[in-house]
C-alpha cells in the first residue's frame, strides 16, 4: 500500500521541494498552507500534488501515515494541535529528508549567510552537466532547471543548508540533519535575529555542523572570513580546502563576467559566463572547488559555467520599459544589498541606479544590523526608496541623515510607483530589493510605467 505523507506549510520553497521529491519516490503526497501563490502553487499543480488552503482538520480525513511539519508552524496552529491530539506520526522536513534520502547519498551542502542559493544552483548544474544525475534541493529557482528539487538517480545530492531552526519541536539548525560529506561555508555574519541572540549563537550551530562532517570529508571555506576562521578553530575534523588564499583564489576581469581560478597560484580554469559581480565569482569559486573534490575536471566545469543561466530574483532583469532596466533581487541583509549594488555599478558605470527596498525579514524590520550599516549598504545607489513596513516607519531623522543620496520612505507601493513614474529617466537602472512579494510592485511597475 502506498504510504501517504501530508505536509504542513507546503507552500514554502523547502517544503514544496520535499513534496516533489517524496512524490518522485512513490509516496502519496498532500499538503496544507495558509495561502499558496505562484510559482510554488503552479509547481505543485504541475506535479499533481493536491493541497488544502488553510489548516483545517479536513486535510486529515484520510489519516496520513506521516505528517511533515514546516518551521513556520507553531503550537496553537489548528493543524498542529490536531496532529498532536490525534497522535499522528510527525516529523520535520529536514529530519524526514535525512532519514529517507540523504543517509545513502554523498551530500554536498552549501551553507553561509549569503550566496547559498546561487552556489547550490551552480554546483547542481555542474554535476548535472557532468552527467552525474544528481539530486538537489535549492531554495530558489535556478534557470537551468525546471524545478527547485529533484530526487536524482546518482550518488550525489546537493542541498542548500540553512542555519534557520528546524521545527517548533526542534530548535536546532536544519543543516545539522544533513550530515554532508562535502561542506561549503560561504561566509558568516549575524542574521535571523528573531531566533538567534547574537553572532556567537550562530557560530555555535556552525561549530556543531563541522562535527557532522566525516574525517574523510571536505570543508570548503574562505580563509579571510574571520567569523568562519573562528568557527574552524573551535574544531575541524575533516580536510579543508581554503578559498581566497594560497590554496584557491581568483583573478577577476571587468565586472566578473570573466575570471581565472588559481590553484596553488597556477591557473586551474578560465571562466567566461553570463553572470557578473564579485559576489557571484566567489559563489562560483566555492562550487568549482566542491566539484573538483568529487573528480570533475576543469574543462567540464568551465563548459558548465559557460552555460549557467543564473537564478531568478538574483539581479534578475524582469523588464525594460522606455529604455529603463528593472531588476529583481532577493537581497535582504546589508552585505547582500551592498554586494548587489556594487556589482551593478561595475556593469553600468556612471548610469543612475535607483534602489527600491522592502525590509521584510524580521532582522531588517527591527533594524538589528544598525541604522548606519543599513543606510550605507545603499552607497552605490543614486536614489533610494523604501517601503515603510507595518509597525516600523523608517522616515526618521536618525536614519535619513545616514544616507548620502536622496532618500524617501513611503507607506505603500502605489506611492513608490508614482514617485518612480515622476522621476525616472531613460538609461536608469532600478533594483527592487526584497525577500518577500513586495506587495505586487513588479506587476504595478509594468502596468503603470509600460
Amino acid at each position: 500500500m502506498t504510504k501517504h505523507i501530508h505536509i504542513l506549510g507546503i507552500g514554502g520553497t523547502f517544503m514544496a521541494g520535499i513534496a516533489v521529491i517524496a512524490q518522485q519516490m512513490g509516496f502519496k503526497v498532500t499538503g496544507s498552507d495558509l495561502k499558496l501563490y505562484p510559482p510554488m502553487s503552479d509547481r505543485l499543480k504541475e506535479a499533481g500534488i493536491h493541497y488544502f488552503e488553510g489548516y483545517s482538520a479536513d486535510a486529515f480525513k484520510d489519516r496520513p501515515d506521516e505528517v511533515i511539519i514546516g518551521n513556520a508552524l507553531s503550537r496553537g496552529n489548528p493543524a498542529v494541535e490536531y496532529v498532536l491530539n490525534n497522535n499522528l506520526p510527525y516529523n520535520s522536513g529536514a529530519q524526514w529528508l535525512a532519514e529517507n534520502i540523504l543517509f545513502r547519498k554523498h551530500v554536498l551542502a552549501v551553507s553561509g549567510t549569503h550566496g547559498k542559493t546561487t552556489t547550490t544552483s551552480i554546483l547542481a548544474w555542474i554535476l548535472q552537466f557532468a552527467g552525474k544525475k544528481p539530486g538537489y534541493l535549492i531554495g530558489g529557482a535556478a534557470k537551468n532547471f525546471t524545478t527547485t528539487a529533484h530526487l536524482g538517480e546518482g550518488n550525489y545530492f546537493i542541498i542548500e543548508a540553512d542555519e534557520y531552526d528546524t521545527a517548533f519541536f526542534d530548535k536546532s539548525s536544519k543543516f545539522l540533519h544533513y550530515r554532508p560529506r562535502t561542506l561549503i561555508m560561504n561566509n558568516l555574519e549575524f542574521d535571523h535575529g528573531d531566533i538567534f541572540d547574537d553572532l556567537n549563537a550562530i557560530k555555535k550551530q556552525f561549530q556543531y555542523l563541522l562535527r557532522t562532517v566525516p574525517s574523510e570529508g571536505c570543508v570548503i571555506y574562505p580563509e579571510n572570513d574571520v567569523n568562519l576562521v573562528d568557527v574552524v578553530q573551535r574544531g575541524l575534523y575533516s580536510r579543508a580546502q581554503k578559498l581566497n588564499g594560497e590554496q584557491w583564489s581568483y583573478q577577476i576581469k571587468n565586472d566578473g563576467g570573466e575570471f581565472t581560478v588559481l590553484r596553488q597560484g597556477k591557473e586551474f580554469c578560465h571562466v567566461q559566463w553570463s553572470q557578473f559581480g564579485e559576489h557571484n565569482v566567489k559563489n562560483a569559486l566555492a562550487a568549482i572547488v566542491a566539484a573538483n573534490e568529487i573528480g570533475i575536471d576543469a574543462k567540464i566545469i568551465t563548459q558548465a559555467l559557460a552555460k549557467f543561466e543564473g537564478v531568478k530574483r538574483r539581479l534578475d532583469l524582469f523588464a525594460t520599459i522606455n529604455n529603463i532596466n528593472f531588476y529583481d533581487d532577493f537581497a535582504h541583509h546589508p552585505t547582500a544589498i551592498a554586494s548587489t549594488l556594487a556589482a551593478l555599478r561595475k556593469r553600468v558605470g556612471k548610469a543612475r541606479i535607483i534602489a527600491v527596498a522592502e525590509f521584510a525579514s524580521n532582522t531588517m524590520k527591527a533594524g538589528m544590523h544598525g541604522l548606519a550599516e543599513i543606510a550605507h549598504s545603499f552607497d552605490e545607489a543614486d536614489q533610494v526608496y523604501l517601503l515603510n513596513t507595518k509597525g516600523a516607519s523608517w522616515q526618521t531623522p536618525e536614519f535619513t541623515c545616514e544616507f548620502k543620496q536622496p532618500f524617501m520612505a513611503l507607506d505603500n507601493v502605489d506611492e513608490i510607483v508614482a514617485q518612480l513614474q515622476k522621476n525616472l529617466k531613460p538609461q536608469d537602472h532600478v533594483v527592487l530589493l526584497s525577500n518577500k512579494s513586495f506587495d505586487g510592485i513588479y506587476k504595478k511597475i509594468i502596468e503603470n510605467l509600460g
